[in-house]
């Protein structure tokens, strides 16, 4: 059974762990154990009752930010992303936001095309604005898109 639901403490070691495999420069541990604000709107997406995604948010005077998302990489091409996505906006929405803004990597293109198909417009573009291994660029640095979607 898949379900999304708020947050918990008991889910930030299975958070950490994905965390770490999901993204090339992970958050640190202490971001993610970071206790959450009045303002957070984090879900944990359970498979059978173990984690198998999250993401963090804060939705704040009719504008949400999805600041971070991830579904374990073994469990990745299974549609998950999308739903955990559309958890987020249900989330904003019962929160009135009007909006939801993010940025992602420019060479994650996997992940923008998921959020073009979901109703994301490209707004503008961050040059340098991440850190990039060599594989990506040879400055160390790779641009971020930033993108919204209206609610």
């Amino acid at each position: 059974m898949v379900e999304f639901i708020p947050m918990l403490p008991a889910h930030l070691d299975d958070v950490w762990a994905i965390e770490q495999r999901a993204h090339p420069f992970p958050w640190t541990e202490s971001q993610i154990r970071e206790t959450p604000g009045r303002f957070a709107l984090n879900l944990t997406l359970l498979i059978d009752g173990e984690v198998a995604g999250y993401c963090f948010g804060q939705s704040v005077a009719g504008e949400a930010s999805l600041l971070n998302i991830a579904v374990d990489p073994q469990r990745q091409g299974q549609g998950l992303g999308r739903q955990l996505l559309a958890a987020f906006v249900a989330a904003a929405q019962a929160e009135h936001a009007e909006e939801i803004w993010l940025e992602v990597r420019a060479s994650n293109v996997r992940a923008s095309q998921l959020y073009l198909a979901n109703g994301f417009t490209l707004i503008s573009r961050r040059e340098n604005y991440y850190r990039a291994d060599s594989t990506i660029s040879a400055t160390g640095r790779e641009d971020a898109l930033m993108m919204k979607a209206e609610l």
